[in-house]
């Protein structure tokens, strides 16, 4: 079960409610988790920089897209999602010595401050746990949008992130000499306004 589990999510938001004045504005967002995706671009023996994907498994947003800055999250990433584009070369990147998706299926992510720089960009600052380590991380983001869906079904946020990792911080240190230590990492998220753990907004346009 991915460490954010659904009950636990109204613990997250137990801790941030009541609101205060300041963040009275803000609204309960839940990740959807068809239309969200994370990829990542690491160095191959420096010939390439060749694409991963995940998905995000669950996780909820408390979101004012009239100020960025009130924003805080936790979610979940699915590291059995990966996807290299080859079931052996995923199997690989899969294995102890590397992502070790068996022992430790999620990594975790818990936002801790947001860094305004204007009305739709920002820094994500947060503690980001894998393979059983914690280490702090800045994302900076850019918010495209909020609104109706285009049934009128769903109130939809959107953002567009990046990230640098390295993954020697992450015990990840095999291949040293083939495979790059530092990773590109690219989110593309949309989150639906007061949507709860029952919902598949996935299968809603």
């Amino acid at each position: 079960m991915p460490r954010f589990r659904s009950t636990s999510w109204l613990l997250w938001l137990a801790a941030l409610l009541p609101l205060e004045p300041a963040h009275a504005a803000s609204a309960i967002y839940r990740y959807d988790t068809v239309h969200s995706q994370v990829v990542f671009s690491i160095s191959h023996d420096g010939y390439s920089r060749p694409f991963g994907r995940l998905h995000i498994a669950d996780g909820v947003l408390r979101f004012d897209p009239d100020d960025i800055s009130t924003a805080a999250t936790e979610l979940d990433i699915d590291l059995g999602s990966l996807d290299m584009g080859d079931a052996g070369w995923s199997a690989a990147v899969c294995k102890p010595i590397l992502l070790d998706c068996s022992h430790n299926h999620y990594a975790h992510f818990t936002s801790t401050s947001v860094e305004r720089k204007d009305a739709h960009h920002g820094v994500l600052h947060g503690q980001l746990s894998l393979r059983g380590i914690s280490q702090p991380v800045s994302i900076p983001f850019t918010f495209n949008r909020a609104g109706r869906t285009i049934y009128g079904l769903h109130d939809v946020a959107g953002f567009s992130a990046t990230a640098m990792l390295d993954r020697d911080a992450f015990g990840m240190t095999a291949f040293a000499g083939s495979i790059g230590h530092q990773v590109s990492v690219w989110l593309e998220i949309e989150a639906i306004r007061g949507d709860t753990p029952s919902s598949k907004p996935g299968k809603q346009p």
